[in-house]
């Protein structure tokens, strides 16, 4: 669904990807597109430590240091594996609130007992301040240049403190991936056999869902701005991604102020006009649209993966997914996308071990199956490394395949929700949430979002 995430919706077990959002100055690392193409470091003077490096985890007795989530349970359940398969190596495992947890890291990274592997709740700031570990001379030891670009893009930072290039310091305890949940029974419904291939057919489904009685889209928009699930799914067709992610990762003259932004609000405002949205969308929050949605109260559902579970609960054999499609047939997908981001700390006392893990649970069979059962997402790692199965007819099924074709396509891009610290409360919920109402132009809309990007960069 976010550099940190802020608040779960209620009642989630799973993170939410806008998380980052939903905290004052926070921002979690997503898999992003953008600059993915610049080699590790490229740019850069920072450097890690190649000469004590190894790839080895040794016989040893260790312990490492975990500072993870409360609530989470991805991180100790793959802990705990790592360690039936290695019984050298325990692990100490702190949890906190995530809140808590991103008021805690830069005391904790500094400290004298720094945890080795780390839920990283900002980016930039712990780089900047030293407390991240270069990770470029283990992306060389453990050959991480064969994972899919975009999946490392974010965990990027160069040396001005721009994200999407420079030195690898985090990767993905699991990689999410959002697109379109849609109701099998009400597609069979309005005559819909297969997903849409381009956005024109998308939209011509819409049309004729509300022909038919039918409430096209069930989407959120209260408190934070579910709504833009389905415009930056626009944006990204809009536009070439890199765009998009030039605008999150600040880059000099980079502007949200574009055709391709334009002309989402613009059709988000016809969708709104026609119907497509819930009337009341500004008074449905996120839980209310999930519990609507498994109730058929709605075609279609922009989403997350992290829903895949709970919807094949609710609504078993019921239900699909697929990525927002291009606007043309033979164009390739793009998608927001994000990973559970750990890092390891600049003080860590078993480096070596920590990359271990990290390297571990993107190739291991067993935790890339405890990614997809636990995490609900797919396990990132080798594009030509197997995504572990889940059940025939799933929609876990479904997003697993769209997450495989994603990373084949080079795919995933950041949220803009990311750009800044406060853009997602400050401007881009309050702004759609008029914007679908008449009370904001497409024109203003994405001035407005502009002009507090301008005004949170000056300070």
């Amino acid at each position: 669904m976010y550099e940190g995430k802020a608040g779960r919706p209620a009642g989630r077990s799973r993170q939410h990807p806008w998380r980052g959002r939903l905290a004052p100055a926070v921002v979690l690392p997503l898999t992003l597109l953008g600059a993915a193409c610049s080699a590790p470091g490229s740019g850069d003077t920072a450097s890690s430590d190649d000469s004590a490096v190894t790839t080895s985890l040794g016989k040893g007795k260790v312990t490492l240091q975990m500072y993870a989530e409360t609530g989470f349970p991805l991180a100790k359940a793959l802990a705990d594996e790592f360690t039936r398969q290695h019984p050298n190596v325990t692990f100490k495992v702190r949890e906190d609130q995530f809140t808590v947890l991103v008021e805690n890291a830069p005391r904790v990274l500094s400290g004298d007992n720094a945890p080795d592997v780390i839920r990283l709740p900002t980016m930039v700031d712990l780089v900047k301040d030293g407390l991240l570990k270069n990770l470029d001379a283990y992306v060389k030891a453990y050959d991480w240049n064969k994972f899919p670009a975009s999946q490392l893009a974010q965990l990027r930072v160069n040396k001005d403190g721009q994200r999407g290039s420079g030195p690898l310091y985090g990767a993905g305890l699991g990689y999410s991936v959002t697109g379109v949940f849609y109701n099998k029974d009400l597609a069979a419904k309005v005559g819909m056999t297969k997903p849409p291939a381009t956005v024109a057919e998308f939209e011509s489904l819409l049309a004729r869902t509300k022909k038919a009685g039918v409430q096209p889209i069930m989407q959120f928009n209260k408190n934070t701005a579910g709504i833009n699930f389905p415009y930056q799914a626009l944006q990204n067709q809009f536009t070439d991604p890199a765009e998009v992610n030039d605008w999150i990762f600040q880059k000099p003259g980079a502007t949200f102020d574009t055709p391709a932004s334009l002309k989402a609000a613009r059709t988000i405002e016809k969708w709104a006009k026609a119907g497509y949205f819930p009337k009341d969308a500004n008074a449905i929050d996120y839980t209310t649209m999930v519990g609507d949605f498994a109730k058929g109260q709605g075609l279609f559902m922009f989403n997350g993966d992290w829903e895949s579970a709970n919807l094949d609960t609710k609504m078993p054999g019921n239900v699909g997914f697929f990525l927002f499609p291009s606007e043309s047939a033979s164009g390739r997908h793009v998608a927001m996308s994000s990973p559970n981001t750990f890092g390891i700390g600049a003080r860590a006392k078993h480096p070596n071990e920590a990359a271990y893990f990290l390297n571990w649970l993107h190739t291991d069979a067993k935790a890339r199956k405890i990614l997809v059962d636990v995490g609900g997402s797919s396990p990132g790692g080798p594009a030509d490394l197997a995504v572990p199965k889940a059940k025939e007819g799933s929609v876990l099924a479904s997003t697993l395949e769209a997450s495989q074709q994603l990373a084949a396509e080079n795919g995933a891009v950041d949220f803009t929700a990311n750009a800044t610290g406060s853009i997602f409360a400050s401007a881009i919920t309050p702004e759609l949430q008029k914007l679908i109402v008449g009370q904001q132009t497409p024109e203003g809309y994405v001035k407005a979002v502009q002009k507090e990007y301008e005004k949170e960069l000056s300070q």
